[in-house]
């Protein structure tokens, strides 16, 4: 019987990334595929070299993407794809549907049916900017596999198999384990581009704090003002070293002048830390965080999400999920 691949691309940030990558691990799964993800946008390590092997341990393993490899008379699905295996989302985009950066349904020509578990092809391409395991509900209920796990629990489980930082990041987080047994409270505040609303993280920190008066903060954020402004308003508060670009200016990506590897190191330090906190504060808009949840695998009454009642986000939420 003929391998068939799945080729798993990769856009946006790292908690979009990986909880993408998670819905494309999940599709192999059930497609009987052979995962391989390819991360080689320049996002977060030279462009044109794959930045998920060097960041983490996996199962996968090394296997060889080279486009060379897969674009000689592949039989590709989707087809757009024929010949630009070589090439990320954010070149075919801009290459054939430059208008469809923002459409929640312009993902659809770059990836595989999600509908259809029988395409022929030997080499599929699964790419979303956002989890997708909603469009894929009917084929989880009738999987054995999935069948009876809820959606955190599939993230949790495909994080600890597939995610395991690489040995500098695992090093790190050894040394930020608290010597003392004092509660800890994550707090996430991305603040640059896709801000969220500032006042309820303070006040729930402050609650959480008059609850826990002994507790150590660990806050992780992309903006120097707030890291200085939480210093001064809260005692205990610690943060993991990395750089944090100008006002507005995102952190990663080929056109920026930081070490993108290293940075990247950087924010799995902050995601898994977050993870271990006791308590998460955070927003569902912000995918980093999210997969710190699930990866800490908190009870309710641990985390605490501060937009929970946004209908704006709510909405978004479910129209992403289907779309």
């Amino acid at each position: 019987m003929q391998s068939r691949t799945l080729v798993i691309k990769g856009k946006g940030g790292l908690g979009n990334r990986i909880l993408s990558a998670i819905s494309g691990l999940v599709y192999a799964d059930l497609s009987g595929r052979k995962p391989v993800i390819d991360w080689r946008d320049g996002s977060y390590a030279p462009l044109g070299e794959n930045a998920y092997p060097l960041l983490f341990q996996s199962p996968i393993g090394g296997e060889a993407i080279g486009g060379a490899t897969m674009d000689d008379g592949a039989d590709v699905c989707p087809p757009i794809w024929a010949g630009n295996l070589n090439r990320q989302p954010q070149d075919m985009i801009d290459a054939y549907m430059p208008r469809s950066h923002s459409n929640p349904w312009g993902y659809r020509r770059l990836c595989v049916d999600l509908k259809r578990l029988d395409q022929s092809q030997a080499v599929a391409v699964y790419w979303s900017y956002l989890p997708k395991l909603g469009r894929m509900r009917q084929h989880l209920r009738r999987d054995a596999r999935f069948a009876k796990r809820g959606e955190r629990e599939v993230f949790a489980n495909y994080l600890g198999r597939y995610f395991t930082p690489n040995a500098r990041v695992r090093h790190a987080l050894s040394h930020m384990r608290p010597t003392a047994k004092l509660p800890s409270i994550g707090v996430h505040i991305r603040f640059t581009d896709r801000k969220i609303p500032l006042g309820p993280v303070l006040k729930t920190l402050e609650q959480l704090k008059a609850r826990h008066p002994t507790a150590t903060i660990f806050l992780a954020t992309d903006n120097a003002e707030i890291e200085n402004r939480l210093k001064r308003a809260f005692d205990k508060v610690i943060t993991h070293p990395k750089r944090l670009g100008p006002a507005g200016a995102r952190l990663h990506g080929p056109d920026t002048t930081c070490n993108p590897l290293q940075e990247a190191e950087n924010a799995l330090i902050d995601m898994w830390q977050l993870s271990r906190c006791d308590h998460l504060i955070y927003s569902r808009r912000s995918t980093f965080s999210v997969t710190s949840g699930y990866l800490g695998r908190f009870a309710p009454a641990r985390i605490h999400d501060v937009e929970r009642y946004s209908p704006t986000l709510w909405a978004k939420e479910l129209l992403q999920r289907y779309a």
